[in-house]
């Protein structure tokens, strides 16, 4: 058994344990030590981050965790490059050539200790956005909220709510999520309310005359009767009722698409037909589609999103003092710099002066606006519209580009065609991807 700490009540690393490097793999300490004494540690390198394949045979991901990445790396002697966060990407350009999503340069030793966390930041995060991009796209315009940090360790919970939040959800549930987002924290009602109370009667009685006005209702209705049963209990006791949330377990669930049928049908016929049905529990692609069906309106969303498979990416040199230097399986580069803008990648930190931009997703209508400007990203132009802005202000993720709502996404403002490639590559992307491929 491993030996009790002292003085640490949970096993989280603190900040400034990861920026001193005490979280990075000791084989990097290790070689930082032997290229110092050989007098090579400060030799200028390019380092890209890419994915061979995205989990699942997923077609396209989205990028999360850049900021973090940023506040780790400020005031060093790197330069940064690096889609969006909230941009869509796939694994590989269309000659099957691995897609950089982030570009690091700089003497190694300024960076090499930070490999292990830049890539725990990148890899986790992004998986978890794109999980929710993509039941964000199958919900169809209906609402999503996320149940999912009750499934790891609390200590994750803001990075949970936050890729989550990128991905395109429409509520999160933690009071530390709401304050670091800025968004309100949501939820319905547990079953210990209705447990505790003595009933479901009681409880909804409760929740009615107690639970401040300004909070949606939405009652939980499978804690000891039918579903349907308790519904009709609910909208009974909540005049303002705004929905029923079926959570019921897997060993009563039998067709939980006909349960569903069954309550809607049952609220309908007695004029409740604007009293929403949500439901929870092991929700997630798979079953969507069949509980849209059904009449569903909205998702409580947990396990599959805070356990979605992390994006495998790979951080490798690919040049040394200017020349390509990739080992065996990767693609390196002769001209990094021209590289990184057919790739669409933007200047994020700079060597000469350590400005820190963390840039959000650019995100467009899709009737675009008429742009009269041009700006500078990085070495690359792109546009911007008329009125300076990077499209609406309400465009704060990805959940604004999918479903029925007629967004698309841009790793970049941009309204031109730009190639992801490399090395001379001649393949066309559109710069801007509507997310249903």
């Amino acid at each position: 058994m491993p030996k009790p700490t002292t003085g640490r009540d949970f096993y989280i690393a603190t900040a400034d344990e990861i920026r001193a490097g005490r979280t990075s793999d000791i084989y990097f300490a290790r070689t930082l030590d032997v290229l110092k004494k050989a007098g090579r540690s400060r030799a200028n390198v390019v380092a890209e981050v890419t994915t061979g394949a995205l989990p699942n045979g997923w077609p396209w991901g989205i990028f999360c965790g850049l900021e973090e990445v940023v506040h780790l790396l400020t005031g060093k002697d790197v330069s940064l490059w690096a889609l969006p966060e909230g941009s869509l990407f796939p694994s590989k350009t269309p000659r099957g050539i691995p897609l950089p999503v982030l570009t690091l340069e700089g003497p190694y030793e300024e960076w090499a200790l930070y490999e292990t966390p830049v890539l725990g930041m990148i890899c986790q995060a992004s998986g978890i956005a794109t999980k929710a991009a993509r039941i964000r796209k199958l919900a169809n315009g209906k609402q999503v909220l996320s149940f999912g940090v009750r499934r790891m360790h609390p200590g994750l919970a803001p990075l949970i709510e936050r890729s989550v939040t990128i991905g395109g959800l429409d509520a999160i549930t933690t009071p530390l999520g709401a304050e670091l987002l800025g968004v309100p924290a949501t939820g319905t009602m547990p079953h210990a309310l209705v447990i505790v109370m003595g009933g479901p009667r009681e409880a909804f009685a409760a929740v009615h005359k107690y639970l401040e006005a300004k909070i949606p209702r939405i009652a939980l209705v499978d804690t000891y009767y039918d579903e349907k049963t308790e519904a009709l209990m609910a909208v009974e006791a909540i005049p303002d009722l705004l929905g029923v949330r079926l959570d019921t377990p897997a060993s009563r669930r039998g067709n939980f698409a006909a349960i569903i049928r069954e309550v809607r049908w049952e609220l309908d016929l007695r004029g409740h037909k604007d009293v929403k049905i949500f439901v929870s529990g092991s929700v997630d692609e798979k079953t969507i589609p069949a509980l849209l069906e059904a009449g569903v309106d909205g998702f409580g969303v947990g396990t599959s999103l805070s356990n979605a498979p992390t994006i495998d990416f790979a951080l490798d040199l690919v040049e040394v003092e200017g020349k390509p230097a990739a080992k065996r399986g990767k693609f390196g580069d002769s001209g990094a710099s021209d590289a990184r803008d057919r790739a669409g990648l933007a200047r994020v930190m700079s060597r000469r002066d350590f400005i820190v931009r963390t840039p959000r997703p650019q995100l467009q209508w899709a009737k675009r606006k008429p742009t009269s400007e041009r700006h500078t990203i990085g070495s690359r132009n792109r546009s911007r519209p008329a009125d300076g802005s990077h499209g609406p202000k309400s465009c704060r993720s990805l959940r604004h580009c999918v479903g029925a709502r007629g967004f698309s996404i841009s790793g970049l403002a941009t309204d031109d065609t730009r190639r992801f490639s490399r090395a001379g590559e001649s393949a066309p992307w559109r710069s801007t991807f509507h997310v249903g491929f």
